[in-house]
C-alpha cells in the first residue's frame, strides 16, 4: 500500500511508503514527500462516478471534490482532500482545481479550504514551517527502519520478520505459533535482559527436502542456540547447545495439536531428542534448557531447512571462506578453497555439512554454523540489503514462511517490538560460544558427549548476571572510590570478629549452616545465628559501625562479599550484652564458603572458546 491512500504524508512512517512500480514490477521505497508520482490519467473528469484505476475508493471521492465533474457534494470535500495524490504537479492538476474553484463559485458555494489544496498541489507555495519540519521528520523515521531491520542481529529469520512490515496482515497469516505450555517467562520485556530460544530443526519439510538425511524425521532439535541479549542492549551471547549432549529431559506439559493436553514423560537421552520425540513440541526444548542451565527462555523460535534456503536467496547470497577444498559425498558441497557466494541448496549444504571439517564431529560443524550465522547478519545489516526495497519483501516473506514463534510472539507487531530491542545491538558485541562438554565416559565408541562441569557453570553464571562476553561493556564495572575503599585497610583477625546471621533469602537453614562454617572452617568464634531476617533481600548484605571496619573488611574477605555489600551503618547487642555486626544472607547465597561475588568477566579459556559475529573466519 502507498502512503498516498492512507492520508496526509506527514502522518506517514517513511517505512510504509513502499510503493510498486507499475514499470518494474518492484517495490520502491519513497521518503521524500514530493517524489515524482505517476500521474493520473487526465479523462478522470468524464467519470460520473468518479472511479479510480482499478476501482479504488480513494481516487473516486477525490473525483468527486475537485477535478470530477462537479457532482460531488460538499461533504464529500474532506475525503478528497485526503486521498488527493501528492506527487501531482503538473499544469492539467492546476487547471483542473481553478476549474472546480469557478464551478463552485457559480453555485454560490466557497471553495473549501483553497489554500489547503495550493499547500498540496501546488509544491511552490508550501505552509511555512511545515517544508522545514519534514525532514527532521523523516531522518528519525528512517533510523527506525534500519531499527527494525537491525533485529536480524538476533537470529537470521527473526531479522526479515520484523524487516518487512508493509502488509501486517499478510504477514501474520505466515507465522504460525504454538503454545508455550507455561515453560517461558511469559515474554520478553523491555526493561529487562532478553533470552530467546533459537531451534533449528532438521525436519525435511518443503520442495526438495525430502532427500535429505532421515526423511522421516519428526523434526529434533538439530541445531539450538540460547540467545541472551543484555539489559542495556549493548551485547549479546550466543550459547550453541549440541544436539549429542546428554541430558535429562524433564516431565512436558504439552498441547497437542487437536488442543488437548497431556504431560509426555521425561527421560535421559541426546538434547536433540527433546523436540519431536513422542511429540515433544518446542515447550518441551525450552524446558529442558531451563532444567540445564538455569536460565529461564523467554520466547523461542523454530525454523526448518527451508529457511536456510529461502533467506540466503532473498538477501543474494551470504559470502563465506574456506580454509580448504570441501567435496562432502554426504551434504553435497563441493567448493574449492577461498571466499564463495553461496545462497539456497548451496548454503544449506554448507551448514549441513559435517565430515570435511575438525574431526568430523558435530562440535566442528557448530563452528562453522556459528561463521554462517555471523557472516548472514553482516549481510543483512549490509546498505545493499537495507536500500533495496525488493529484498526487503522477499525477507519478509521468506522469513515469516519459515518462522514459528511461541504464543507469546504470535503477530508481526510483537516481532516488531522484539526487533526494535535487538535492532540496538551491534553486531561486533554478539559473541557466539558453545557449551564446554567431554566425551560421555559411559561410551568405548564416543558418539555423544555430556556438559563440562568444569567451565559450563561459569557460563551459566556470566549469563544470569547479565555479563558481555566480549568485554564491550561489563554488567560489574569498578566499584566507585568510596565503595572500593571498604575493602582496603587492615583486617581483624578471624577470632576478632564478632557478628550474628540472619537468613533473609537463602534456602532453609542456611543461617545456622553459615554459622557452623564460620565456626569450625573459618575460626571466626564469635558467630551466632539470629534467625530468619524481617524482609527478603536480593543481596548478602554486612552492616558494622564505624570502629567494627577492620572485622568487617575480615569478614567480607571470608564470604567473598563485595564491597557493594558491605554497608556502613550500625552495630546491635548479640545474646551476650557485646556490640556485633550483622550479616544478612539474600537470594545471592549458594552455600557456605561459596563466594558471594558473581564473575565480572568471562576467563581466559572461555574468551578463546568466543567469537563474535563481525569478524570474518574461514571454516577448516
Amino acid at each position: 500500500m502507498d502512503a498516498q491512500s492512507r492520508g496526509r504524508g506527514g502522518d506517514i512512517d517513511p517505512a510504509d511508503q513502499w510503493v510498486l512500480n507499475p514499470d518494474t514490477g518492484d517495490y520502491e521505497l519513497r521518503l521524500n514527500h514530493s517524489a515524482p508520482q505517476r500521474p493520473v490519467p487526465s479523462p478522470r473528469r468524464s467519470r460520473s462516478s468518479g472511479g479510480g484505476p482499478g476501482g479504488a475508493a480513494g481516487p473516486a471521492k477525490n473525483s468527486g471534490s475537485g477535478t470530477g465533474t462537479g457532482t460531488g457534494t460538499d461533504t464529500d470535500a474532506p475525503r478528497g482532500r485526503t486521498d488527493a495524490p501528492r506527487g501531482r504537479t503538473g499544469a492539467s492538476g492546476r487547471t483542473a482545481e481553478r476549474a472546480a474553484g469557478r464551478k463552485a463559485s457559480e453555485r454560490g458555494t466557497p471553495e473549501r479550504e483553497g489554500p489547503s489544496r495550493r499547500r498540496r498541489d501546488a509544491p511552490e507555495e508550501p505552509a511555512a514551517g511545515r517544508r522545514g519540519r519534514r525532514p527532521a521528520k523523516k531522518k528519525s523515521k528512517a533510523k527506525k527502519v534500519l531499527l527494525w531491520t537491525g533485529g536480524t542481529m538476533a537470529f537470521v529469520v527473526l531479522a526479515t520478520a520484523v524487516g518487512g512490515y508493509l502488509y501486517l496482515e499478510h504477514l501474520n497469516n505466515n507465522i504460525n505459533s504454538v503454545s508455550d505450555d507455561g515453560a517461558s517467562t511469559g515474554g520478553f520485556q523491555k526493561d529487562k535482559a532478553i533470552n530467546i530460544l533459537l531451534i533449528g530443526t532438521d525436519k525435511r519439510t518443503g520442495s526438495g527436502n525430502e532427500g535429505y538425511g532421515d526423511a522421516g524425521s519428526a523434526g529434533h532439535a538439530d541445531t539450538t542456540l540460547l540467545l541472551h541479549v543484555s539489559k542495556d542492549r549493548t551485547n549479546a551471547t550466543a550459547l550453541s547447545i549440541p544436539r549429542d549432549l546428554i541430558v535429562d529431559i524433564p516431565d512436558c506439559p504439552t498441547t497437542m495439536e487437536d488442543g488437548t493436553e497431556k504431560t509426555i514423560p521425561g527421560s535421559r537421552g541426546r538434547f536433540n531428542t527433546s523436540l519431536g520425540q513422542n511429540e515433544r513440541t518446542p515447550s518441551c526444548t525450552m524446558r529442558t534448557v531451563t532444567q540445564l542451565t538455569g536460565i529461564t527462555p523467554d520466547n523461542f523460535m523454530v525454523a526448518d531447512f527451508n529457511a536456510v534456503k529461502t533467506l540466503t536467496t532473498a538477501v543474494g547470497g551470504v559470502d563465506v571462506c574456506l580454509a580448504q577444498d570441501v567435496n562432502d559425498k554426504d551434504s553435497k558441497l563441493n567448493l574449492p578453497k577461498g571466499t564463495h557466494k553461496i545462497e539456497g541448496e548451496q548454503a544449506l549444504a554448507f551448514v549441513r555439512t559435517r565430515h570435511a571439517w575438525g574431526n568430523q564431529g558435530d562440535l566442528d560443524r557448530i563452528k562453522v554454523q556459528q561463521q554462517f550465522l555471523g557472516a548472514l547478519m553482516r549481510q543483512l545489516k549490509s546498505s545493499d540489503t537495507l536500500t533495496s526495497p525488493t529484498k526487503m519483501v522477499k525477507l519478509a516473506e521468506a522469513g515469516t514462511e519459515a518462522l514459528t514463534v511461541d504464543s507469546q510472539l504470535d503477530s508481526i507487531n510483537k516481532l516488531k517490538d522484539l526487533g526494535l530491542e535487538l535492532g540496538k545491538l551491534n553486531i561486533k558485541n554478539l559473541a557466539f560460544i558453545t557449551l564446554p562438554v567431554k566425551d560421555n565416559p559411559a561410551e568405548t565408541v564416543k558418539a555423544t558427549v555430556v556438559v563440562d562441569e568444569a567451565q559450563a557453570p561459569e557460563i551459566f553464571e556470566l549469563i544470569k548476571n547479565d555479563v558481555s562476553f566480549t568485554e564491550v561493556k561489563q554488567q560489574e564495572k569498578k566499584e566507585k572510590a568510596a565503595v572500593a575503599a571498604r575493602l582496603k585497610g587492615t583486617k581483624a583477625p578471624a577470632s576478632d570478629v564478632r557478628v550474628q546471621v540472619l537468613n533473609g533469602g537463602g534456602p532453609s537453614g542456611s543461617a545456622q549452616e553459615t554459622v557452623s562454617w564460620l565456626q569450625l572452617t573459618e575460626g571466626v568464634g564469635k558467630s551466632e545465628n539470629a534467625g530468619n531476617a524481617d524482609e527478603t533481600l536480593k543481596k548478602t548484605t554486612l552492616e558494622y559501625a564505624p570502629d567494627q571496619a577492620a572485622q568487617a573488611r575480615r569478614l567480607a574477605d571470608i564470604m567473598g562479599l563485595s564491597g557493594s555489600g558491605m554497608k556502613p551503618g550500625e552495630s546491635v547487642t548479640n545474646s551476650q550484652g557485646l556490640p556485633t555486626m550483622t550479616l544478612t544472607l539474600g537470594e545471592d547465597f549458594k552455600g557456605a564458603g561459596i563466594s558471594l561475588t558473581p564473575p565480572s568477566k568471562a576467563s581466559d579459556d572461555i574468551k578463546k572458546s568466543t567469537s563474535t559475529a563481525d569478524k570474518v573466519e574461514c571454516a577448516q
